[in-house]
């Protein structure tokens, strides 16, 4: 189903908008602001292992003298504030705040900064049937249920990942739709489809949508070393014939989402217009966590449809590009077949990157960070560069995909006034994610 829509590009009244938006991101980011900061100033925020989690370091660094496994760099994105957290501001026992996986506490403090960023008052929402949809994945938190502790009593709700958006929902007092989602990496794309189409179907009237990752323990690491899929050097490389794997990395981010018409008569600043976006699985005949091009191809061949924008349309792309191997070639090639097909055919290009090459890849966490990077581009009115892009992957043949990595700070232009741009994420389980975003000039006037 194609949605209805103005050919001018101004939103139609039943279109779901964006009107707030906040993060957390590795290297003390804790704003919008700060978060564009690190991509504008082409920093990386990549660090240190946490020496305050209790975590076995020496396992983690010994373990690539084992046959069979990688080396574990001491190196990925971790919050500064991973910990930090006011209990009794948000109505929550001291006790049991300490059997909340740290999931649960960022979310819910990244998704009251978001409503306070779109001038709603988190503490007029009780009664209200706003949806909450946050995506997550287990991290393995605090001791096992099955163990006597000081704890028990707490643990179940604190463990759980459908308390990451229950939480957020009980504590606001909203009572509508409220979905914890895990499609591994692909769960907070996923998670704002679900939103928007909450709010188209009429479940809700608006909603706030996003991720978070927190990493309880040192599992990502130990797994991908098995895997041999993280990266040797600590940098995250997307996109780039260098790279050798991923960096895990911690995150959160929140969108808040309602119809334009809802907006418009609160007074809402809207930052851009989710045009469409569409789920689907890679089905089977590889591993289950090998991407699948074909998938990919019609996962964003439905999104355009959906959203009615022709692919031309797309200038700016922000991909899943984790620095793997295997996955960022099957990405691009995609990504060439459908945006650089279209692009070629009118000559042009579209634009690819990634900010895992800046924070790391921040895990089910990842899509929503993606889609604020292209809402805060196109805020600004500039494209922001993928870092390590001096050494592009020779998997595809760039000159005639119709693709080109950002490689340095540059204007990105509005056409007719409008500009659109594409989100991807994929999961380890086969979940992929796809989301076209527009944003309109005369729609938006920064604040």
């Amino acid at each position: 189903m194609t949605l209805p829509r103005s050919d001018t590009g101004t939103y139609a009244d039943d279109d779901v908008v964006v009107v707030g938006m906040a993060v957390e991101a590795p290297g003390g980011v804790s704003t919008v602001d700060q978060f564009w900061e690190v991509l504008h100033a082409e920093r990386e925020t990549i660090g240190r292992f946490p020496r305050d989690r209790g975590w076995r370091l020496d396992r983690l660094a010994s373990l690539g003298r084992t046959e069979g496994w990688r080396t574990v760099s001491d190196a990925g994105g971790f919050l500064d504030e991973a910990a930090a957290f006011d209990p009794r501001f948000f109505g929550i026992t001291p006790r049991e705040a300490i059997a909340m996986d740290p999931q649960q506490r960022v979310g819910l403090r990244v998704a009251w900064r978001a409503l306070e960023n779109s001038g709603i008052d988190p503490e007029s929402i009780d009664g209200d049937e706003m949806g909450c949809f946050m995506g997550a994945m287990i991290t393995e938190y605090g001791p096992s249920m099955s163990t006597v502790n000081e704890h028990n009593g707490y643990q179940l709700s604190g463990s759980s990942l459908s308390a990451v958006a229950g939480r957020i929902s009980h504590v606001l007092g909203s009572l509508g739709p409220c979905l914890t989602v895990d499609t591994g990496c692909a769960a907070s794309l996923t998670a704002v489809h679900l939103a928007a189409n909450s709010i188209r179907l009429g479940e809700c009237d608006w909603a706030v949508a996003g991720g978070v990752t927190v990493m309880g323990s040192e599992m990502m690491f130990v797994e991908f070393a098995k895997n041999n899929a993280l990266s040797v050097d600590g940098h995250c490389r997307s996109y780039t014939a260098s790279a050798s794997g991923t960096v895990w990395s911690e995150g959160a981010g929140v969108v808040v989402l309602e119809r334009a018409s809802r907006a418009r008569l609160a007074g809402h600043r809207i930052h851009g217009c989710i045009r469409g976006s569409a789920t689907n699985h890679n089905g089977s005949g590889a591993a289950l966590a090998v991407p699948r091009g074909e998938s990919q191809v019609r996962l964003i061949d439905r999104t355009l449809r959906v959203a009615g924008v022709r692919a031309e349309q797309v200038s700016l792309i922000e991909g899943h590009g984790t620095g793997t191997q295997v996955g960022d070639p099957i990405e691009l090639n995609a990504l060439a077949r459908t945006y650089g097909a279209a692009a070629s055919a009118a000559g042009t290009r579209v634009d690819v990157g990634s900010c895992k090459s800046n924070f790391g890849h921040t895990q089910a966490a990842a899509g929503v960070l993606g889609l604020i990077k292209v809402l805060a581009c196109a805020d600004r009115g500039e494209l922001v560069p993928t870092l390590h892009a001096d050494d592009p992957t020779d998997e595809i043949d760039w000159d005639r995909s119709g693709l080109r990595l950002v490689e340095k700070v540059r204007p990105w232009p509005a056409e007719g006034g409008v500009r659109h741009g594409a989100v991807s994420a994929f999961g380890i389980g086969g979940s992929n994610a796809h989301l076209v975003v527009a944003v309109d000039e005369k729609e938006y006037a920064r604040a």
